[in-house]
């Protein structure tokens, strides 16, 4: 499986001078001609989306949740009437 950091960007630089770059490596060079308060800036927005990304729990599988139920397609539909019967 392909990292998305390993996608391929094509830079131009200069008349006829183009080259392939990772998106790491546009990323770094984007950041390195920073000054270094902006550059400590970018790191603190890379740092902010780790800390976002950490707090995500892996969703579990709803596959056999009911296993061991007899419900039926009636009781589904005697559920929905008693639920919405008095909805306006």
């Amino acid at each position: 499986m392909q990292h998305p950091g390993d996608r391929f960007r094509t830079e131009t630089h200069g008349p006829g001078r183009r080259c392939r770059v990772t998106t790491w490596e546009f990323i770094a060079q984007k950041a390195k001609d920073l000054p270094p308060e902006k550059q400590l800036e970018v790191l603190d927005f890379v740092e902010f989306i780790h800390s976002r990304e950490g707090h995500k729990r892996p969703r579990r599988s709803l596959a056999g949740l009911w296993q061991g139920f007899d419900i039926s397609p009636e009781d589904i539909e005697e559920a929905r009437r008693e639920m919405w019967g008095n909805f306006p």
